[in-house]
């Protein structure tokens, strides 16, 4: 029999939230349906000002919640539709995997306890109402799936790997998983029937897009470097690589996990400190080689013998970014996750519809290896919906 869930994921791209219907009866997940849709600029500027501190904070960040939810809500509506087209009511949906917009991530910022005289564990934070998405869309909402890693002395993150052990791992081949958002993050999955505890591991390695992005909307007015194609125009300044690439968190041993709390505007700014009389074009395509070096560092550092590089994320569609990967891993072959057959913009909502069924089932859904964690846990939160279902909200929200 089907088993239904919704997987909904805003990543660090700040470029809009993205949804789908997942069937989990089977050994291997089946993407059903997609939905998605974009945040406004206004909203982006918002996410973006709340990772750093600022004025009235708290407020602005429970607005910005709400405000993600109501997107969030008209995702599930979408996908409501469609699966009803197809004969899938309501009701046979389990829930809706929500993760959230993370604002701040801050593993090992530590505060001192006062009754023990150690240190309590550190915070990751993402914006969410779950309790909310729950009411307008009459269906249960699992949610806050990093807290329980973080309490247990993990990080928190990445959570995927799980996820993409499931999917991806094959027996007679070593396979890494690279996910481009606006951080980079690494899966690596050695040729193994063994279970995932004891084989999957992964970290995040620096920036994806975030910083890319950046540049790019400061330069041409364009969100993104479609393709790119503005990279590719320019010419990779050596020297600015290198003391990009000196940052200490790449040389950091695993577990590790960042976020735009590192790799921002500001970190941006001091590194270009007598480098700005060069072409922007030339900035980009340094920028590009960063997160492809990044990458292809940490996949030969951890893993040479991986024969197989799937890519998902918005990086996917970075045809110059992509280029790069493959020169620097001649050996390995690059491709989007598509050939494996899960869209790149797909895996990570897909991976949040499979940590609601794992916390329905009450399966660890994180990796200690990975995470840091001093063991596997249940991660989640269940929020109830409504008896009955308030469906008018959907139309009467913006």
């Amino acid at each position: 029999m089907a088993d239904y869930y919704i997987g909904l994921m805003s990543g660090t791209s700040l470029d809009g939230a993205d949804g789908v219907l997942v069937d989990l009866s089977g050994a291997v997940p089946q993407v059903l349906l997609s939905a998605s849709t974009p945040f406004p600029p206004a909203f982006q500027a918002e996410l973006l000002a709340l990772n750093t501190p600022g004025a009235d904070e708290l407020h602005r960040a429970a607005l910005a919640a709400n405000q993600l939810v109501l997107l969030y809500a008209r995702v599930v509506k979408a996908l409501l539709a469609q699966a009803s087209l197809q004969g899938i009511q309501p009701d046979r949906i389990r829930a809706i995997g929500a993760h959230g917009q993370t604002v701040r991530h801050r593993p090992q910022e530590f505060a001192d306890d006062p009754l023990s005289g150690g240190a309590t564990a550190g915070y990751t934070l993402q914006l969410n109402n779950p309790a909310l998405l729950a009411e307008l869309t009459g269906l249960d909402v699992v949610a806050d799936f990093r807290s329980t890693d973080l309490a247990a002395g993990g990080q928190g993150a990445p959570l995927v790997p799980a996820f993409h052990h499931a999917v991806f791992a094959r027996p007679d081949h070593a396979v890494a998983v690279l996910n481009i958002g606006g951080i980079s993050n690494l899966t690596l999955l050695p040729a193994s029937t063994a279970q995932p505890a004891v084989t999957a591991t992964g970290f995040d390695c620096g920036p994806g897009n975030a910083l890319m992005d950046f540049w790019c909307l400061k330069h041409t007015g364009q969100p993104y470097d479609a393709s790119g194609a503005w990279a590719a125009s320019g010419q990779v300044l050596t020297g600015l690589l290198t003391a990009l690439l000196a940052e200490p968190y790449f040389a950091k041993a695993a577990p590790k996990s960042t976020g735009r709390d590192l790799f921002n505007p500001a970190w941006l700014a001091v590194q270009l400190n007598g480098f700005e009389g060069n072409r922007p074009q030339d900035i980009q395509a340094t920028l590009t080689a960063l997160t492809a070096q990044a990458c292809a560092r940490d996949l030969l550092r951890h893993a040479p013998h991986s024969t197989e590089l799937l890519v998902c994320g918005g990086g996917a569609f970075n045809a110059e970014l992509m280029r790069q990967l493959a020169s620097a891993l001649p050996r390995i072959s690059v491709q989007a996750t598509t050939a494996r057959g899960l869209p790149p913009l797909q895996v990570e909502a897909a991976a949040f519809a499979w940590l609601a069924q794992a916390w329905h089932e009450q399966r660890p859904g994180n990796l200690a290896a990975v995470t840091g964690a001093s063991g596997p846990r249940v991660l989640g939160a269940l929020y109830r919906a409504p008896t009955v279902a308030h469906w008018p909200h959907l139309e009467q929200r913006p």
